[in-house]
């Protein structure tokens, strides 16, 4: 009888501590997971997508009191619902999706040396005359409080918001930005895009930031610069009409009243950033090519 119960017992602790063995794939499924639901908590919490959230919980918690219950009624117009539901949140919520994607594809996980775009000529480093031109413009309208939005772009193609101003091809110069943004002039309203060394377009609509942690002292072209940076790799300039601070919004971050020394390092370490893409692009290119001799 003891010998029974002993096996018994030992068959019962050996069970009890099983531990199942971990793979290293399992670890690098556990760490995209996670990965994975930290930028959707992000994505929720600066967007209006947290009050989507609220919503849910009100209506998972009114399901739950009605399964509690036994409210067999509500609970099958609940179960009925949840495609139709599924497919409101969908078209709703379109532009914060959209938004989210487009943020998840800023992510380099492929290196820029492989090149998925022919840009060509546009694909070009923007030079110092350009930098110089940008800040000392800038400086120059925060001065006299003329308000100003430039866009430089970087790796992703701002076509989409080029098309909605009016199309220039110019070299960028501080007299010429000055002059775009003066008081009653036909370009001064709205943003300009500069792609390389010269302005593409002018009085371009960005898409105003959802981000509810914004200063409410800032106006409407404070926002569009955010989120325009939350939706583009591009670095923006931004010119207060009523205080003449220059602020520089990137990656979703808005840094207020910049130095002159301060827009200079941004914008130089963008276009450094540039030339060294560049540079890979060539190795890649020249490793492809001796790889066709080879064979």
């Amino acid at each position: 009888m003891n010998t029974v119960l002993t096996q018994a017992l030992k068959e019962f602790v050996s069970e009890s501590w099983y531990f199942p063995q971990i793979r290293v794939v399992d670890a690098v499924e556990i760490l995209i997971i996670t990965f994975l639901f930290y930028q959707i908590i992000l994505w929720i919490k600066n967007t209006k997508a947290w009050m989507l959230l609220r919503g849910i919980l009100v209506v998972a918690l009114f399901i739950l009191v009605a399964a509690v219950f036994k409210m067999y009624t509500i609970l099958w117009i609940a179960q009925n619902s949840l495609p139709v539901m599924a497919t409101a949140v969908v078209i709703i919520f379109q532009p914060e999706l959209r938004r989210a994607l487009e943020k998840l594809g800023e992510k380099q996980f492929v290196p820029n040396m492989v090149a998925l775009d022919k840009r060509g000529k546009d694909n070009v480093r923007f030079s110092q005359k350009t930098i110089d031109g940008i800040v000392e413009a800038s400086f120059a309208m925060g001065a006299v409080k003329t308000g100003a939005l430039i866009v430089v772009e970087q790796a992703i193609m701002l076509t989409e918001y080029e098309s909605t101003g009016i199309a220039l091809d110019c070299i960028v110069s501080p007299q010429v930005l000055i002059n775009i943004f003066e008081h009653n002039t036909p370009l001064h309203d709205g943003a300009i895009i500069v792609r390389g060394d010269r302005i593409v377009s002018a009085t371009c609509y960005l898409p105003l930031s959802d981000n509810m942690g914004i200063s409410k002292e800032l106006g409407t072209r404070h926002r569009a610069a955010v989120g325009m940076s939350e939706v583009s790799d591009a670095l923006i300039v931004t010119v207060s009409e009523e205080t003449g601070y220059v602020s520089v919004a990137m990656g979703g971050q808005l840094v207020r009243n910049v130095t002159p020394e301060y827009l200079k390092k941004r914008l130089e370490s963008i276009s450094k950033k540039s030339v060294e893409i560049g540079r890979l692009k060539k190795i890649w290119k020249g490793w492809r090519s001796h790889e066709k001799g080879v064979d």
